[in-house]
């Protein structure tokens, strides 16, 4: 009869035996964790990523809500400076937005206007503009919305200011940065119904 001294020892053989046959069929993996990137870098040189597939929620934009931060800007000359070069930049900008842009670039646009709203360096301006991005929202669907959405805001300001509305079919001509792609491709306004239909696309939504 077995003892039971013999009983254990044999229990201790057969387990060592079944965790060598497991340690050779799965070597132990000589991977590790990048502790900044967050990937599993293996011996082959692979990367494996340790999050799941699924893409993390984009972060909200801080600070979009709000009053104008700058104060009033009193020298005549330095706001009609500030101006032409700001019209130059946010037109340029929306000249080469995506003509199809994803969710994130459609935020990204919208919140910049709304970010612009608040810290223009000119004060009075900035809350006048944020009077006009209530009244008319961003458009942000394409290259060719943005554009004229922002034109049309261009020209309700030139209106105020008692100066000549500006052509909106000729964009490309005034603000081309020679980069070298594709124009707008707007060729007149009456593709699109004139300035009414402009400014009614303002209104219509993103």
């Amino acid at each position: 009869m077995i003892s039971r001294f013999a009983k254990s020892f044999v229990a201790i053989v057969v387990a060592l035996l079944l965790l060598a046959t497991i340690t050779f069929l799965h070597p132990p993996s000589r991977a590790y964790a990048d502790p900044w990137s967050g990937a599993l870098l293996g011996e082959d040189g692979m990367e494996k990523s340790l999050h799941t597939s699924k893409p993390k929620p984009s972060a909200p934009i801080l600070g979009v809500g709000g009053g104008v931060i700058m104060p009033k800007l009193g020298n005549a000359t330095a706001k009609a400076a500030l101006g032409r070069a700001t019209w130059k930049l946010l037109h340029t900008m929306t000249l080469r937005y995506p003509e199809k842009p994803t969710q994130d670039e459609r935020d990204a646009l919208g919140s910049y206007f709304h970010l612009l709203s608040r810290l223009y360096p000119c004060g009075e301006c900035a809350s006048e503009f944020q009077m006009l991005l209530e009244k008319h929202p961003p458009q942000t669907s394409s290259r060719r919305s943005a554009s004229l959405w922002l034109c049309s805001v261009h020209n309700i300001v030139n209106k105020r200011l008692h100066k000549e509305p500006f052509d909106c079919a000729h964009l490309d001509d005034t603000y081309d940065c020679g980069c070298g792609d594709e124009p707008l491709g707007i060729k007149s306004t009456t593709d699109l119904g004139g300035e009414d239909a402009a400014v009614g696309m303002m209104r219509g939504g993103r």
